[in-house]
């Protein structure tokens, strides 16, 4: 079964956008996944195709509204879709390289993407939407963030990254970031490759990532370690 992802939104034509380039689109175009964009305005009931509203209790922007999102997510997501149902929001938790693995080992995922001040809460909790954000800022819209989140997780499909364990060593699945890499040339402006890496002995070739990641841990993310850790002066 390849993994299904419906996308909720007012701009529709944001996809596939880059999802229909490089590895994504090739497994777009080969079926090992596929993707849906819905236009929330299509559930509204009036000739204007209103989504949105006055905040209760005053305030700047519009609202979108928990009705029309409802009828939205039913049509995508209907009784028996044990897809999640997730919603862009940067107040929701953070996405994380565990959370992408979980959602790529699915059958996929319903996605809404948000705009103007926000959504109704009512749906959010009558829908049991699971608020993901992709990091501490500001976005004109949802769709960005799901382009993200599908792009992190469609990279994970069996079959779309050439060679499985380039996955297993990157940054945040062995909760480090990843250690620096080198190619040609073997000196490039006074700056020669590291001698152990073409030692060609493969136990200091590991020992050496394995160190430099825990190094570039410490110094940028300390917080990956568990407890921030102080830096060696």
């Amino acid at each position: 079964m390849s993994f299904s992802a419906s996308v909720l939104t007012l701009y529709p034509e944001m996809f596939p956008g880059p999802l229909g380039l490089s590895l994504a689109g090739r497994a777009l175009e080969a079926g090992t996944w596929s993707l849906r964009a819905i236009q929330i305005r299509d559930f509204a009931t009036d000739r204007h195709r209103t989504v949105d509203d006055t905040p209760a209790g005053g305030g700047a922007g519009m609202v979108m509204r928990a009705d029309v999102l409802a009828r939205a997510i039913d049509h995508a997501s209907p009784e028996g879709d044990l897809r999640p149902r997730l919603l862009m929001s940067p107040r929701g938790k953070p996405l994380t390289q565990a959370r992408v693995r979980e959602l790529a080992a699915g059958t996929g995922a319903v996605i809404l993407c948000g705009r103007f001040e926000g959504i109704d809460q009512r749906v959010i909790d009558a829908r049991k939407l699971e608020e993901v954000s992709i990091g501490d800022f500001i976005l004109s819209g949802g769709e960005p963030a799901a382009l993200v989140l599908l792009d992190a997780v469609v990279r994970l499909l069996p079959g779309v990254m050439g060679n499985a364990v380039s996955g297993e060593e990157e940054s945040f699945e062995n909760g480090l970031l990843e250690h620096p890499h080198y190619t040609r040339p073997q000196d490039f402006e006074g700056r020669p490759i590291p001698e152990v890496l073409t030692s060609g002995n493969h136990g200091k070739i590991a020992a050496w990532r394995r160190a430099e990641s825990e190094k570039l841990t410490r110094e940028r993310r300390p917080d990956l370690l568990g407890s921030p850790q102080p830096l060696a002066k």
